[in-house]
């Protein structure tokens, strides 16, 4: 925040020029740097550039503006705003200073000049200091209304509460009151408003109040100001309404004007202020080293399960539901499929779509799927890996924590779903981890307290619980990818955060891919390390899963080593691959297992009848007919060794395989046909882009484009011109010059250098006005330097309405 301009705190009121009448005014004295400073922090003011100053400003003052620029203050900042809500419009400093501090706290006093500032760099606050004035629209935003109390509490004036009273009421009031008679009711109100704001005149009036009514003063005093009464007050109710300490506001309902409030309240227009940020200091300590081996840990776990997710997809992915997203039976099924939770889940398949490595194929039945990009994403070294999956999860806006919620419409909210976008989650994430990057290396915070500073720097936004959801999340995923470590953040968690590769940080720390693997006699395999790609590759097809961490641990089985021979590979191979790779030799059991599963593997033929079921030995046909378990696949003899089933092929293949066999597919030449681990993959797909919050921030070459631009829109309506000659039309409108004075005046001011200001009208018959310095005449077109636009253009001089000199003194 900006620095008090004065050694005591309050800011110097200005003395020497008047102050600014308008938000217009206030804005033209600004300069250059100023001006794009506020293009910065409110984008919206951009689309379109305005065309002046004048415009800036009303632009400036639209309600959808002021709420986003009210949206993005602190709570100190916007306390600062809700105290001149209700205070007198223009309100001087001291008066703003008192209603926030009270006299006695001093942090408030120190931190105020830093608050306005701001307002003022956001164009919500202008004027001098013994004239600040709130914009219009900000003051409607956060004054009390008949509707609603103040933020502060506070509820309407006396003037306000007592519109609308008859003549003779207020009359009644300021004679119990105390004060003499006046002869209309505005003197009455005035006298009444003059009363409560008489700190020693409303000390006397209050010692006469009963008890009972210093209690109901008392409930209404901090807000809501409104309380509702019966036709037949209890007496200390009724001395507080005759006396004018409580207003009516409706038929049953009372309220405690502003005055009589800020009177109990010490001149306080909050109970509590906020001025200082709270602090999120480091609740445990970690070496470095510790933390960034930690997040090395994670980071390998999170590109492991992203890979088996999509990989799981590949051959027969989950189908899009019509409205879009992922069923919640197909979520279930890949949470089982990863051995965690549904939410988790949730996460890794929004970040999987998120960096463009799965997504919709677009067939007619529709189901998700790797895209090409999973495939090239794949080759990369790991670090690399790491570096695409956390550079598409900070900017990401899609929220999975929302997964399994409604939305406004009542509809459960799906995984891949449209309706999951958060725009505010990658200003929320960011933020988290900046509150982590200032903390000492290795320190993590408390997570409340971090989640208590992003609420005092946006508290507009806490009155809904989203924005702490968010920064939880983000705390969460963040360790789980391995952007911290132990809630601290990493070495490459702060180069992501300093738009820096965290590629060449992290790949230190990984550990080197293994190209062997550890054979036991319990038909598993252990994997000491991340195994290299193509060996990796195979023994996922070989094997399955059993247990993760910093050991993988594979498991033989039957349908495993069918599942190895269904992809083209032969006994022979699958022997030789295992005693390649093995650091032990490769047990009997395993063997003797290859081998028998080898040896029934392709007995049975399976093909299209919708399916038939061929073998050369009748005999297991006919087991397979008098199994009760086939009944369902409607298997009927053909031949004696083909027999048709009306189940398609794949149902027939699981089938069988649940029946203990061990079937093979074949093509329409009777050749067994081999499932490929690539078999299906979108069109080229690119990653979703994230919702923006609000217009983008523009960059300063545009920021120097809009300012030149608003400046010379500023210049050409401003623009001081000589007293008019008798053709001329009259001041304020179009000028009115005949052809032969507008070519002779263009020509005038080509030859000696000079700007001019002409009206035009576009082709489409829009009328301007515009400064012009005339570079060329000829042709029937005038070139010259548009101040206005900022460039140099081409006029149509059968177009110029009329043209007239620039004072001598305005450029």
């Amino acid at each position: 925040m900006p620095e008090p301009s004065t050694a005591a705190g309050a800011p110097e009121s200005g003395t020497g020029a008047s102050s600014p009448r308008s938000l217009a005014e206030a804005l033209r004295a600004r300069d250059d740097a100023a001006l794009s400073a506020l293009l910065h922090s409110r984008p919206d003011l951009l689309n379109p550039v305005p065309g002046d100053v004048t415009q800036l400003a009303t632009r400036a003052g639209t309600r959808a503006s002021v709420v986003r620029a009210l949206e993005r203050l602190d709570r100190f900042t916007l306390q600062t705003a809700e105290a001149l809500a209700v205070a007198p419009d223009p309100c001087p400093y001291p008066v703003l200073e008192g209603l926030l501090t009270g006299g006695e706290d001093e942090r408030a006093r120190a931190a105020l000049p830093g608050a306005l500032g701001t307002l003022r760099d956001q164009a919500l606050v202008w004027g001098d200091e013994d004239r600040l004035r709130l914009v219009r629209t900000a003051r409607e935003l956060l004054a009390p209304s008949a509707q609603r109390p103040s933020p502060t509490g506070l509820g309407p004036t006396v003037a306000e509460a007592t519109a609308g009273m008859s003549p003779t009421r207020v009359q009644e009031i300021v004679a119990a009151a105390g004060l003499p008679a006046t002869h209309d009711p505005v003197s009455a109100v005035t006298a009444l408003t003059a009363l409560f704001t008489d700190p020693e005149r409303m000390s006397a009036l209050l010692d006469e109040a009963p008890a009972e009514a210093h209690q109901v003063l008392g409930r209404l005093v901090w807000g809501p100001p409104y309380g509702e009464v019966t036709p037949n007050p209890a007496p200390p109710v009724r001395w507080l309404r005759d006396r004018g300490l409580l207003l009516p506001a409706s038929a049953r309902t009372v309220v405690l004007p502003r005055e009589v409030a800020l009177h109990l309240r010490g001149g306080l227009a909050h109970r509590d202020t906020s001025p200082v940020a709270p602090p999120v200091t480091v609740h445990r300590e970690h070496r470095p080293q510790l933390v960034d081996a930690n997040a090395a840990g994670q980071a390998l776990a999170a590109l492991a399960t992203v890979e088996e997710l999509v990989k799981s997809w590949e051959h027969t992915g989950p189908p899009v539901l019509r409205a879009g997203g992922l069923s919640v039976r197909d979520l279930k099924r890949a949470a089982a499929v990863l051995d965690a939770t549904e939410a988790s889940t949730a996460f890794w398949i929004e970040l999987a779509y998120a960096a463009g490595l799965l997504a919709s194929d677009g067939e007619a039945d529709e189901r998700y799927a790797p895209t090409p990009a999973f495939d090239d994403w794949r080759e990369l070294p790991p670090a690399e890996r790491w570096s695409a999956l956390v550079a598409a999860w900070l900017p990401a806006t899609r929220t999975a924590g929302l997964v399994g919620e409604q939305d406004a419409k009542g509809r459960t909210l799906s995984v891949l779903g449209p309706e999951l976008d958060r725009s505010a989650a990658p200003e929320v994430r960011r933020r988290v981890l900046e509150l982590l990057a200032d903390l000492p290396e290795g320190g993590s915070p408390d997570t409340e307290a971090v989640l208590a500073r992003l609420a005092w720097e946006r508290p507009v936004r806490t009155t809904s619980d989203l924005r702490a959801r968010l920064a939880g999340w983000a705390l969460t995923e963040a360790e789980v990818l391995g952007v911290t470590g132990r809630g601290a953040l990493s070495g490459p968690g702060r180069a992501l955060l300093e738009h820096r590769d965290p590629a060449p940080l992290l790949a230190p720390l990984l550990p080197e891919p293994v190209d062997h693997v550890l054979l036991q006699a319990d038909l598993t395999a252990v994997a000491p390390g991340p195994l290299r790609r193509p060996l990796g590759d195979t023994l996922a097809v070989l094997a399955d899963v059993e247990s993760k961490g910093g050991a993988t641990v594979y498991r033989f089985t039957p349908g495993s080593v069918r599942r190895a021979l269904d992809a083209g590979h032969a006994a022979a191979d699958l022997h030789a691959f295992l005693k390649e790779h093995s650091r032990t030799p490769v047990p009997q059991p395993l063997a003797y297992l290859i081998d028998d599963v080898a040896r029934r593997h392709g007995h049975l033929r399976v093909g299209a009848a919708s399916s038939y079921l061929r073998c050369d030995d009748d005999a297991m046909l006919g087991e397979i007919l008098a199994d009760k378990r086939s009944a369902a696949l409607g298997l009927r003899r053909l031949a004696p060794t083909v027999l048709a089933a009306r189940a398609e092929p794949t149902a027939l293949l699981e089938g069988l395989r649940a029946m203990g066999y061990a079937p093979a597919a074949e093509s329409g030449t009777g050749d067994v046909l081999v499932a490929r681990a690539d078999a299906h993959r979108t069109p080229a797909r690119s990653a979703p882009v994230p919702v923006p919050d609000g217009p983008p921030v523009p960059d300063a070459t545009l920021l120097g484009a809009a300012v030149r631009a608003i400046r010379a829109g500023d210049m050409a309506a401003t623009a001081v011109r000589k007293e008019p000659g008798p053709a001329s039309a009259v001041p304020g409108e179009l000028p009115r010059t005949s052809a032969a004075e507008t070519l002779a005046t263009v020509q005038a001011a080509a030859l000696t250098g000079s700007a001019v200001w002409i009206g035009y009208v576009n082709a489409d018959g829009a009328a301007s006005q515009r400064v012009i310095a005339p570079v060329r005449v000829e042709g029937g077109f005038v070139t010259g330097y548009d101040h206005t636009a900022d460039e140099v253009r081409t006029y149509a001089l059968h177009r110029v309405t009329g043209v007239a000199e620039l004072a001598d003194d305005h450029l």
